[in-house]
Order: C-alpha cells, then sequence, then structure tokens
C-alpha cells in the first residue's frame, strides 16, 4: 500500500483538540486496510515525525433512512498517532 493511501484525512474535533492541547496526538482516518506499522511509516515519512505509538479501532457506519429506503454508510477506521516526546505537531494542525 502507498504511503499517500494510507492516510485520508485529520479528524479534527473536540475529543482530538483537547487530547492535541495535552499531549501531542493527532488523529487520523486511515484506510481500512492499513496496519498500524502502515500508519507510523507513513506519518514519519509524510509528516516528518517521530512516533512513539498508534492505536487503531474500526468505526462501523451508521444505518440513515430516506423516507422507507434504508441505506447504510461504509466503515472506516481510525488511528490516534502519539509523538515522541519533544517532537511538535506538525503546522497543518496548528490553526485547527
Amino acid at each position: 500500500m502507498k504511503l499517500t493511501e494510507v492516510i485520508r484525512r485529520p479528524l479534527i474535533t473536540e475529543k482530538t483538540t483537547m487530547a492535541r492541547e495535552t499531549a501531542p496526538v493527532i488523529v487520523f482516518e486511515v484506510a481500512r486496510e492499513a496496519t498500524k506499522i502502515d500508519v507510523k511509516r507513513a506519518v514519519e515519512t509524510l509528516l516528518g515525525a517521530k512516533v512513539e505509538s498508534v492505536r487503531t479501532g474500526l468505526n462501523h457506519g451508521k444505518f440513515k433512512r430516506q423516507g422507507r429506503f434504508v441505506g447504510q454508510r461504509p466503515d472506516w477506521k481510525k488511528a490516534w498517532v502519539r509523538l515522541k516526546a519533544g517532537e511538535k505537531v506538525p503546522e497543518i494542525f496548528e490553526g485547527a
């Protein structure tokens, strides 16, 4: 899997913003097939930050209705990346 395909987008919510302020943690939506090693390699290569640990979780898609029709959003994977001590969070997250 290519490194650019591993990380889909950063997740910026209240919970992730609070985590980023208290510790050097970044949260991403990643490809479902990506492993922790893939995520670590992608963050270190693309963002230039040393990674201490990676935690991943699979989020199941919600069921949505439109009238009498029922559909389901796709499942997706979330990765919590903890940076090593002394590492700064990349600048792309500074204004968010």
